[in-house]
């Protein structure tokens, strides 16, 4: 009998359907997972999972077990030490991270893991405490640009970062789908959704950790009348005094050519001269005029970046998922049953402290990002949150010697 875990993901939204369920389909036909279940609260959106054509072609004859329930119920019923992939709305993270925890579930959530500093240490203390794995996808670190920068940057190669702008502006499109429904100024803000990315990603390359955040915001109205903070602009500080830029907002025009707007550039200096790391993640040098209108609506003109996620042809039957989109997932997965292999056949005790000893490793490692190592993420993200609530005002970042910290108003 095989003993490839269950994967139960919680939440049909458009990141399960365009990166999630793909990649989890390709790992479940090449034996790495076992059967698949997707929960969410609505029964349509499962539907139109299930029938969505990009699956049917890409993935002939597979299929998931569709569950009309809330992902901190549905965790319940699954055996102990399975996978939860949670892809709910962010606000709703840390409710569906520590059930799936309570019941002995190792988790990978989308990112951000949770807005606050509280929260995250809840969370990593439990999955500590049980030798469980919790993982976040961000799927930028397993870029190879950024794995050749952050090998670059940590060798010297580079200088010290001191300048840098990043920007990630995402389709107007998004102010059609169920976003009225949940990015509320109560609950979350552009650069907590997508401006952590960056955030992220300049820590990982670096290894520095910011201790300041201004973030200012545009309000505006989704099309339903919904109000909602639309766009922002945040200032990062880190600790060796460098400033970061970061660019957010739901507004990419939708007939443009890409899919969005998203890039970045890092000054930096050394002994007697600078550096300069610059990605431009929006033109990644491919570009396509099709004769049709594309089905969703888009320009015919399109940049293409083959880099993130492409179903693509392959020596197996319908098509395989490429990209770090994939690579992240593949990863974060793999770490899963690292973990669970560790202790396989011991004692409970001695299996829960072995799984314990392979969490350190990765941790130490540092490619993936974890429940345990994404304290500067969730600073960040309660420091800009309350930033954003007053106005801009900066918030500081008071880090301690275990990793955690507090953040209050400068």
């Amino acid at each position: 009998m095989s003993t490839a875990p269950r994967v139960l993901v919680a939440g049909s939204g458009m990141i399960t359907a365009d990166q999630l369920l793909p990649s989890l389909y390709h790992l479940q036909r090449t034996s790495r997972i076992g059967p698949l279940t997707v929960c969410a609260r609505h029964a349509q959106s499962l539907r139109a999972l299930a029938e969505d054509a990009r699956m049917a072609e890409g993935f002939p004859g597979m299929s998931f077990e569709a569950q009309a329930r809330h992902g901190a119920e549905a965790v319940r019923d699954l055996p102990a030490a399975q996978i939860v992939v949670v892809a709910v709305p962010d606000g709703a993270h840390f409710e569906v991270v520590m059930a799936a925890l309570r019941a002995d579930q190792h988790v990978i959530c989308v990112k951000p893991l949770v807005l606050s500093m509280e929260q995250g240490t809840q969370i990593a203390e439990e999955a500590r405490r049980r030798g469980l794995f919790v993982g976040v996808e961000y799927h930028k670190r397993f870029d190879r640009r950024s794995l050749v920068a952050r090998r670059d940057y940590r060798s010297g190669r580079f200088g010290e970062l001191r300048l840098g702008e990043a920007r990630l502006i995402e389709p107007w499109s998004y102010r059609r789908s169920n976003f009225p429904q949940w990015f509320l100024p109560e609950v979350t803000d552009p650069f907590s959704y997508v401006g952590c990315h960056y955030v992220d990603l300049v820590h990982f390359i670096t290894g520095l950790r910011p201790v300041e955040v201004s973030v200012a915001g545009v309000p505006g109205k989704f099309p339903d009348g919904t109000r909602s903070i639309l766009w922002s602009l945040a200032q990062v500080r880190w600790e060796n005094g460098a400033l970061l830029s970061v660019a957010n907002g739901l507004g990419y025009p939708d007939q443009a050519a890409g899919s969005n707007d998203q890039g970045m550039v890092l000054f930096c200096e050394g002994e007697g001269a600078s550096g300069m790391i610059r990605h431009d993640d929006h033109d990644r040098g491919v570009a396509y005029s099709y004769v049709q209108d594309p089905s969703d609506g888009t320009a015919r003109y399109r940049y293409v970046s083959p880099d993130y996620f492409r179903l693509v042809p392959w020596e197996g039957k319908g098509l395989r998922p490429v990209g770090y989109g994939f690579d992240s997932v593949e990863a974060l997965v793999g770490a899963v049953l690292r973990v669970q292999a560790s202790g396989a056949g011991l004692p409970e005790a001695e299996a829960r402290a072995a799984r314990q000893r392979v969490l350190q490793e990765i941790d130490d490692e540092g490619i993936l990002c974890t429940a345990a190592t994404s304290a500067v993420d969730s600073l960040t993200l309660e420091a800009g949150r309350l930033s954003i609530r007053n106005e801009g005002r900066p918030a500081r970042i008071h880090y301690d010697e275990r990793g955690g910290g507090q953040v209050a108003l400068k």
